[in-house]
């Protein structure tokens, strides 16, 4: 074969490998355009006024998970034994400060189908929300909450008149708590409560220290819609 019919079969194999780049190139984009919403959201990052869906696990002082939004986190920790309540995802509005001092949220355990509404913190919340601007979806991330009370001290007459023994009672117990934004009124039983569970972290003939703090929250992003 001469030199020049080398050199325009070589020109037909470029053309033709140009043309099948260009075939696969259009394939992918349309590919892409088809779930461009979803692609696109690998790099998006959370903005002010964003809407988002948060998975998130609360820890007790020593670290063991309390409420999660996480079905294997869930599942594990009641296999061992350990009590546990589990919730639907967080969605909420990155930015927006929380105007109550509690943000309840449905939650059951494995020992019963029905749902209660647990007292999520506004400390806890106000953690969360923050936390999560500049986030992209499937990040995670640990955060630190700040008491939003003392530990108290329950002496004996009012473990009693909970209707509990203090000599049932020991340290690492979790105790079911009545919680509502307005103390007063809860006091005359004309305002509504929610549930949260506080630790006894001591005992002694004084009566039971209980603390109702979550130090640790695991968060991850699972999606984002932008504020357009």
């Amino acid at each position: 074969m001469g030199d020049k019919k080398q050199k325009e079969a070589r020109i037909k194999t470029v053309k033709q490998v140009i043309v099948v780049g260009a075939c696969v190139l259009f394939v992918i984009l349309m590919i892409l355009s088809g779930t461009s919403s979803h692609w696109l959201s690998i790099f998006q990052v959370i903005k002010p006024g964003d809407t988002v869906g948060v998975d998130y696990t609360l820890y007790d002082a020593t670290g063991i998970p309390i409420l999660t939004s996480n079905q294997q986190i869930y599942t594990t920790t009641a296999a061992k034994g350990g009590y546990i309540l589990y919730s639907k995802q967080l969605s909420m509005t990155a930015g927006q400060n929380l105007t109550k001092n509690i943000y309840p949220v449905s939650v059951s355990s494995g020992s019963t189908e029905s749902t209660t509404q647990f007292a999520l913190l506004s400390t806890e919340y106000q953690g969360i929300n923050q936390a999560i601007i500049g986030m992209k979806t499937g990040d995670q991330k640990r955060i630190q909450i700040p008491n939003s009370s003392e530990p108290k001290l329950w002496d004996a007459a009012t473990v009693t008149k909970s209707g509990l023994n203090v000599s049932d009672l020991h340290v690492g117990d979790l105790l079911p708590m009545a919680m509502s934004d307005n103390p007063q009124a809860m006091a005359t039983n004309s305002t509504i409560t929610y549930t949260r569970f506080g630790e006894i972290m001591s005992k002694s003939d004084e009566g039971i220290v209980v603390d109702v703090n979550y130090p640790a929250v695991d968060i991850s992003i699972v999606s984002i819609n932008a504020n357009s």
